[in-house]
């Protein structure tokens, strides 16, 4: 008789090990970090919403009106993310380290309103209006800096999932001392690609709409939520066997 589908998903994910499956998971928001820098950078007025050191030195341009840099939409992104990076951390403060039930519950709404976004831009077209940019620059930053608490919590080393600036000093370095061929410069080479290749592949949904990378980073955040707390439910079952 065939198990159901969600029993041979669970066993499964049992069997993988814990900082394996926060690693792949925190390395699937990386990729959908790329994809949300490039539709804020490429269609919501050169703005990122998770690499704040970009967005920072886009400010800082901007406010001295060089190059024509926008200053409102980075500065609300800004701000956005700092909420969501404070909110992330007021809701993680009393919960068990790792994964937890309020980690699923933060990712879940993290991905549910970058898909509510996507489809509010789905609805107003390619061109929304400047009020219509601001809502979303600010929630998308609000959703990144969550994501970054969150990240920050579960705290995979090399892996942060909205910038890569440290993780591309390590990799040089240590291939600089002979010591960039293990486990951890494979994990820093996986950062940097995964960022690349969400770049890449939301520039090219940006071709058919400005929603359609929202919708994928959305849907790759629910991905995240779901599958972590299957598999922190999985182990957790799993406990009591073990003693």
């Amino acid at each position: 008789m065939p198990l159901p589908k969600g029993h041979f998903l669970k066993s499964h994910l049992a069997g993988v090990p814990t900082d394996s499956a926060h690693l792949a998971l925190m390395l699937l928001l990386t990729f959908s970090t790329g994809i949300v820098d490039a539709v804020g950078f490429l269609g919501l007025d050169r703005v990122f919403a998770g690499n704040m050191t970009g967005n920072v030195v886009v400010l800082g341009m901007g406010l001295l009106g060089a190059g024509g840099f926008p200053v409102v939409g980075p500065l609300i992104a800004f701000f956005g993310f700092f909420l969501g990076a404070t909110i992330a951390g007021r809701s993680l403060r009393k919960a068990q380290s790792g994964w937890s039930n309020r980690l699923s519950l933060l990712f879940g709404t993290i991905g549910l309103l970058i898909l509510v976004l996507a489809a509010t831009l789905l609805i107003v077209g390619d061109h929304p209006s400047s009020t219509v940019q601001v809502i979303t620059t600010s929630l998308l930053g609000c959703a990144m800096g969550a994501q970054a608490g969150a990240a920050r919590f579960i705290a995979v080393k090399d892996v942060t999932t909205v910038v890569i600036t440290s993780t591309i000093t390590a990799l040089a370095s240590e291939l600089a001392l002979g010591s960039g061929g293990d486990g951890r410069g494979l994990r820093r080479v996986a950062a940097i690609a995964l960022m690349l290749s969400g770049a890449a592949l939301g520039a090219t949904l940006l071709r058919w709409h400005l929603g359609a990378g929202l919708c994928a980073s959305g849907a790759i955040t629910l991905v995240v939520a779901f599958v972590g707390a299957v598999h922190f439910r999985s182990n957790k079952r799993a406990e009591p066997n073990q003693r």
